[in-house]
């Protein structure tokens, strides 16, 4: 094992990691000036997962995240071009105007993934066949069951986002646009929760969100209390209720939790 040939690696996989450090003049000045035994013998036992968990994941992950996401953002733009192909079900030229954009914006979406994938020397998923009336008939002839749809996409995305977000740490480029798109995801949640006249965030797993059985796999887990090491959050200030306490901490959804929802109009 030798400590000078792990940084030299290390430094292949991330050139900036000196930056974020120190500078690879200093970190060998401090480290020449001891013996190689006396050099490892410094290195804490944990050294080594650290630079896993940092490092580990492979282009192949790295790819294996983007499809996912790939595959989300295609059925958020074909649901949103399919509504608004729908005659008359988007009646109200401020709502149709706001379902336009974003409608453009899960497009951008879909065409930064797509050139992503392919600067990685890689193939994007083909875009699916998704079938939004199996489980919603009247999804695209009543305006109601649409936002409730919108909803549930929107949701989703945000906590999908944030679940795969540890998965994309190796490559820093990659982790920025995932989460500047995380974050236009969660105002588009907040925006179609208002106009079906909820909370712009999630309160408990569903149950005042108003949406049928059917999408509540959406909302799993989001009436978690327990954050950071705490237990119960309620506990660390007079008035936190339970709505406030799972309203102010959103949840992330693992691949199989969302890939669950996805199923539902495949």
């Amino acid at each position: 094992m030798n400590i000078f040939s792990i940084i030299e690696d290390i430094e292949k996989a991330d050139p900036e990691v000196y930056n974020r450090l120190d500078s690879r003049r200093s970190a060998f000045k401090h480290m020449g000036s001891l013996s190689k035994k006396a050099a490892l013998a410094a290195i804490p036992l944990a050294l080594g997962s650290v630079f896993q968990k940092a490092y580990g994941q492979s282009t192949n992950t790295v790819v294996e995240v983007l499809n996912f996401a790939l595959k989300l953002e295609y059925l958020e733009r074909n649901f949103y071009t399919q509504a608004l192909a729908a005659n008359g079900l988007i009646a109200d030229g401020a709502a149709r105007a706001a379902i336009q954009k974003i409608q453009m914006h899960e497009a951008a979406h879909v065409d930064l993934l797509i050139a992503t994938i392919r600067s990685l020397s890689a193939t994007p998923i083909s875009e699916p066949t998704f079938n939004f009336g199996k489980n919603f008939p009247d999804w695209n002839t009543n305006y109601q069951t649409f936002l409730t749809l919108a909803q549930a996409f929107e949701d989703t995305g945000v906590r999908a986002y944030k679940g795969q977000a540890p998965n994309l740490i190796s490559n820093d480029a990659v982790l920025t646009a995932a989460l500047q798109i995380h974050s236009v995801e969660a105002r588009h949640a907040a925006h179609i929760r208002r106009m079906r006249n909820n909370a712009g965030w999630i309160v408990g797993a569903g149950a005042n969100s108003n949406v049928p059985a059917g999408a509540q796999p959406v909302y799993a887990s989001e009436d978690n209390v327990a954050q950071g090491g705490i237990n119960d959050i309620k506990t660390l200030g007079s008035g936190y209720s339970a709505d406030i306490a799972t309203g102010a901490f959103d949840e992330p959804l693992t691949k199989e939790q969302v890939v669950q929802v996805v199923s539902l109009f495949e």
